[in-house]
């Protein structure tokens, strides 16, 4: 029997695919609204236009598609696929009209950048961009951070097809009972940190950096939004170098780690037990590799001659951290990571390819999954240790205490090898196009687990291929894949039913 979607499937899918659309471009009439606010006439139009066609195009779908039943998985599946590139393609547009772009493509790379909170970018003359602008691509990472269906999930759909949304967008931990309730904590957490997070960054800016009132409130509003969405756009070309503060880099560090950590977590240390921090399986995974790679780290730069303990301590930590969290933000200046030697590297491209934890706002293979192989590993050693006749078990905690089963297992290497295939193959295409392998590998790994440090590969310049290859990381990395393999298999299991309805 060949499954298919029908019309109705179709039907539905469309008409959530319209409503996403007009939600998307109620945000970009908002940042309409800033541009005017600011007095940024070309950006007004822009985002006018892109929310006019974006409401348009959502009521047309609306009004000719009707939700004539509540979406399968796979459908909802594939419509959390669909509306990653939908929102692309809306984000793109303003910045591309904005004249910073040498084409289509690198504003689609921005934006999915933004939107997977990754923080590659192809922007020219960044110093000088349109402030209304630089908010947006801030802007997508806060609702990529959290998850694009995430908004809708909240406040527009029935919890049937919520559960396949929230399962679509890589989110395989309910915090509460009912997925909606759900999805409203996760913005509720989202947004008291965003209050909180951004206040500091304002003093900070004023009184720590010297900057403006205007402008200390626009850089502690984009930097937070980076920050806690691990995402690292910044509205300047130097990144964090800019504010020559080592406050402003340690609230950045706190907001790194917030983000990078499972809401589950927060819900645990907000209403119930805050020891949970010492006891879960991820924090503790964290902890261990943050170590081993904060030695194998300071190990490889300790015999540069330039430099001294202070500087090298400094620096280690923050790309380490900003690495391991998945943010991507760096307090060096532009591209130096290429000198430092092959074994610190590594550490950083092993600490971006493990990324935070589940449910969270990171990318990579996550810390519930690395600390789930070393129990795997523990229990076979065990099994091999101990008599056939003994049962043994293997437990693990987070949140409660839990037996690891081979179902579990399974689908965590799966994962797993999914990320590893995507980080080589990425690399391989990097060399086959003239780098070395060694960066090809970061920039590669950087795109699928969402971080957005650079070697300095990912430029205007670079090859269109890669560009589009870096975009596809991007996308299936922050989805996890699944939703896109689900995406694949509807889209054949369609093709392969209308071939079969032709033979016959």
């Amino acid at each position: 029997m060949i499954f298919a979607p029908t019309q109705k499937d179709f039907s539905s899918l469309l008409n959530v695919l319209g409503r996403l659309s007009l939600i998307l471009s109620t945000f970009l009439l908002g940042m309409a609204i800033v541009a005017a606010i600011l007095g940024e006439q070309n950006p007004f139009y822009d985002f006018l236009i892109t929310a006019l066609l974006g409401a348009s195009c959502g009521l047309v779908f609306m009004g000719v598609f009707r939700q004539e039943k509540e979406l399968s998985y796979a459908s909802a599946f594939l419509a959390v696929a669909m509306s990653w590139l939908i929102a692309s393609l809306l984000g793109a547009l303003p910045l591309y009209l904005s004249g910073h772009f040498a084409s289509f493509l690198d504003a689609f790379f921005e934006a999915m950048s933004g939107f997977a909170t990754t923080g590659l970018s192809l922007v020219q003359d960044l110093d000088h961009l349109a402030v209304s602008l630089n908010i947006w691509r801030h802007l997508m990472m806060f609702l990529g951070g959290q998850g694009i269906i995430i908004v809708a999930v909240a406040f527009l759909f029935k919890s049937t097809t919520a559960l396949g949304f929230y399962l679509g967008e890589a989110r395989d931990e309910k915090i509460l009972p009912n997925i909606i309730n759900t999805s409203r904590f996760i913005w509720a957490v989202s947004i008291v940190y965003f209050i909180l997070g951004s206040s500091v960054l304002f003093f900070l800016g004023r009184f720590a950096v010297g900057l403006n009132i205007k402008a200390a409130l626009i850089h502690s509003v984009c930097i937070f939004m980076a920050a806690f969405d691990t995402g690292g756009f910044t509205p300047q070309a130097m990144n964090i170098l800019y504010y020559h503060s080592w406050a402003w880099e340690a609230a950045t560090l706190v907001l790194m780690l917030l983000g990078a950590f499972n809401f589950n977590l927060h819900y645990f240390v907000w209403m119930k037990k805050k020891t949970e921090i010492g006891k879960n399986i991820e924090t503790r995974s964290f902890l261990v590799s943050f170590t081993f790679l904060t030695l194998l780290l300071n190990f490889a730069l300790f015999n540069k001659s330039y430099f001294s303990f202070w500087p090298l301590y400094r620096n280690s930590l923050y790309q380490l951290v900003s690495a391991h969290t998945g943010c991507g933000f760096s307090n060096l200046p532009l591209y130096s990571l290429r000198q430092w030697p092959q074994a610190a590297l590594l550490a950083i491209i092993l600490a971006m390819g493990l990324g935070g934890g589940v449910c969270s706002t990171t990318g990579g293979i996550k810390l519930m999954r690395l600390g789930l192989i070393f129990k795997s590993l523990q229990f076979e050693i065990k099994r091999w240790f101990y008599p056939p006749s003994l049962k043994i078990s293997q437990k693990y905690h987070h949140l409660q205490d839990f037996i690891l089963d081979e179902k579990r297992m399974v689908w965590v290497f799966s994962i797993f090898f999914l990320y590893l295939i995507s980080y080589f193959v990425g690399s391989l295409v990097g060399v086959l196009l003239g780098y070395p392998f060694l960066p090809a590998l970061f920039e590669s790994v950087s795109a699928a687990a969402n971080v957005g440090l650079s070697v300095g590969i990912t430029t205007p310049s670079m090859p269109s291929l890669l560009k589009i290859i870096y975009i596809f990381q991007m996308w299936s990395g922050r989805l996890e894949f699944i939703a896109i393999g689900v995406s694949l298999l509807t889209l054949s299991s369609l093709l392969r039913h209308r071939r079969s309805e032709k033979i016959y």
